[in-house]
């Protein structure tokens, strides 16, 4: 479970990280690797638009902490349930 929030944390920081930053990285990533992501002749915007709604932001971090906890108990509590030697004795 500690991997999965910390993965879950670790999401959250870096998607805002990116969402905030994404007019500087779009125009690196377009210089670095000389292509646009929005050519102005083919899309009526040329750059990618970026909001971050910070309730949006609480309810899928909240989502994946709930569903990470939900994937480690219910395994576990299954286990718990088994009797050592019943599990072991078709091995």
């Amino acid at each position: 479970m500690l991997i999965g929030w910390i993965g879950a944390a670790a999401g959250v920081a870096l998607g805002l990280a990116l969402a905030l930053n994404v007019d500087v990285i779009v125009p690196f990533l377009e210089q670095t690797f000389g292509f646009h992501f929005m050519d102005p002749d083919v899309y009526y915007i040329s750059g990618l638009p970026s909001e971050v709604h910070p309730g949006d932001v609480v309810r899928i971090a909240s989502a994946a902490l709930l569903l990470t906890f939900i994937a480690t108990v219910y395994p576990a509590l299954q286990a718990s349930r088994t009797q050592p030697a019943e599990a072991l004795r078709y091995e």
